[in-house]
Formats: C-alpha cells, structure tokens, sequence
C-alpha cells in the first residue's frame, strides 16, 4: 500500500505491507485522509535521515473486524484518530475505540477531520467552562475555526482573533459577530461580547513566541481565569500578571483521555464511562454528531483535495502563506 513519510525535509510515497489486523482492531479501507498542518509540518521540518510517518486522522470503509468488536460492522463508513494507526495510507488497521460510524448523510471529507475535531473538543473541556461563560479563541486557522464553532454550538460567548482578515471574514459571514483581526477592536469591544468581568478563558491556537501574548490574555481573563494553549506556542509569561489574577496557565494535549496510553489504544482497553466521560475516542464520536446535527462545518474550509501521489504538492502549499486552511488527500 502507499503512504506518505518524509524525510529530510522532503515528503516521499512509500510503498509498505498492508497492516495486520489485532485483537480488537478493524480493518480500514481508506477513502479520504485529512493533514493537519500544525504537527505534520513541523515533523517536516524537523524531519532527519530516519523515515517519519505522516497523519493522524482519516475515513473508509470497514472491510474486516477483529475478534472482541460488536459495534462495528464491515461495509460501514468510519472515521478513525490517533498515530501510528492512522496515517495517510491506503490502509490502516484501527483500535475500536479510536473509530466511530459515520452516518450516511455526513460528508466523508468532513468526517476525515475526525482527530482535530476531537483535538478541538478536548481543548475546550481542558478550559472546564459551563453554560453561559465566555471564551476567546486565538487564531483561527482550522483548528481555531472548529473550536469557534463547537463553542458558539455549546452556547459559550464566543470571540475570536486572527490578523488574516480573510479567517475572521470566514465566521463573520455565518453570523459569528465577535470575530475580529485588530487586538485593539477586539479589547474595546471585549467587555460588549463577555461582560464586565473579563472572560473566562482564551485557548491559543496560534504558534510562535507566546510571552506577549500570554501576558494580554492574562489581562483579559476575570479573577481565577484560565489560559489554555493548543498551538504551538512557547510558554513564556508574566508572574506578576498571573499572580494577580491566580489565572491558571494550562495545557491541551491531544484529543483527550487515552492518548498515548498503549492499554487504551493498542489493548483496545476503554476506560469506564463513570470514572472518564470523555476519552479521545467518545471525542471522536462527539465530533461526528455535530457533523451530523449540522450544529458545526466545515465544508467552506477545504481549499484543497489532493490524490496521494501528488501529496508532494499538497504539503508544499504550507511552506509558504498561501489561503490553503484545510487539504485532503483522496485514495
């Protein structure tokens, strides 16, 4: 089957044996994968003499079920989360509890963005508001995108900010009114959109020196607030700032409860649902639902669809500003 590695900086089809199918995996046959530009492109340009896998979430059919799975059925559509077993290729063998079905009438290029939609639903559940509290989303790239309308869904005041004035444009045009590209609209505008207290918590998803802007969102948060960072951005921040408000500074990792714990992946052993109600993989399914629902999408952002022999392509147009948000790569 082929797959997408790179090395060297330089993105390579690699032709490998189909997976074998595990204890309490199914077997997948792909239909669309989706990259996620933030962690694949640093892997890129991190990327040394030894050959690294690309991706982490995608879309097919079932064609085989291990021993111990009664939920799945062959024949139906699934999405699927979570490296190594998810990756740009042609197959993939899948523990049960990083799939969920797809229903009929959802878009398959949607549902390929199955890991960041439970990314994006965990960095939300990582900042713990209630109904009724406010949040301001820092960069709204995809994954910014997604968790503006997952919150704005869960009824949240909901205010972003992007200096590209073609993202905030995107969610000002499905009537999300507290989109803005200028920090200084925002600010005045801030007490309008969350109430005279501040609000309850900013999640960053942009990368780069993050001191500056740690150090204002730690202005804008109320009393015990909480700054919460996705992207790839250095933890660098003001004492006194965070001193004075007893802000909490916190991290999202992943999709949630389960990564990189090999009994919950690879041993297919779930956590019970009255000790973890959100595991990666109940995030997976919650993403799904939205899709579903119609409460989320995100159709208008796919600018790109690329069949995986032209992957180099694909991920050249992250390498420099270009509008690509959100490219998939069809089998």
């Amino acid at each position: 089957m082929k797959t997408i590695t790179t090395q060297n900086g330089k993105i390579i089809i690699t032709v490998r044996e189909k997976p074998k199918l595990l204890h309490g995996h199914v077997l997948i046959r792909t239909e669309y994968s989706a990259i996620s530009p933030g962690t694949e492109m640093i892997l890129v340009r991190q990327a040394s003499d030894r050959l690294v896998t690309l991706g982490y979430n995608a879309v097919g059919i079932v064609e085989q079920v291990g021993d111990g799975i009664q939920h799945i059925q062959v024949g139906q559509r699934v999405a699927c989360y979570g490296a190594p077993y998810v990756h740009h290729a042609e197959w993939l063998a899948v523990p049960a509890n990083l799939v969920t079905v797809v229903p009929d009438h959802v878009d398959p290029q949607e549902a390929a963005f199955a890991g960041l939609g439970a990314i994006a639903i965990h960095a939300l559940r990582v900042a713990q508001l209630q109904f009724g509290e406010s949040v301001v989303i820092v960069g709204l790239g995809i994954l910014g995108n997604m968790i503006t309308q997952i919150a704005q869904a869960a009824a949240y005041r909901t205010i972003g900010l992007d200096l590209r004035e073609d993202r905030v444009a995107m969610l000002q045009e499905r009537g999300f009114s507290h989109m803005y590209h200028s920090q200084a609209e925002m600010e005045e505008r801030l007490a309008d959109a969350a109430g005279r207290y501040g609000v309850d918590a900013v999640l960053h998803c942009a990368s780069g020196p993050g001191e500056q802007l740690i150090n204002s969102s730690l202005k804008w948060i109320r009393d015990r607030g909480k700054i919460v960072i996705v992207g790839d951005l250095t933890a660098e921040f003001s004492r006194e700032l965070m001193f004075g408000k007893e802000a909490q500074v916190l991290i999202s990792r992943a999709g949630g409860p389960g990564r990189y714990d090999p009994q919950y992946e690879r041993e297919n052993k779930d956590y019970p649902i009255g000790h973890v109600r959100w595991t990666e993989g109940r995030n997976v399914e919650e993403y799904i639902r939205l899709l579903a629902d119609g409460r989320i999408s995100i159709k208008n952002l796919i600018t790109n669809l690329y069949s995986i022999d032209d992957a180099e392509e694909a991920y050249m147009n992250y390498r420099t500003p270009t509008e690509t948000i959100a490219t998939v790569i069809k089998y």
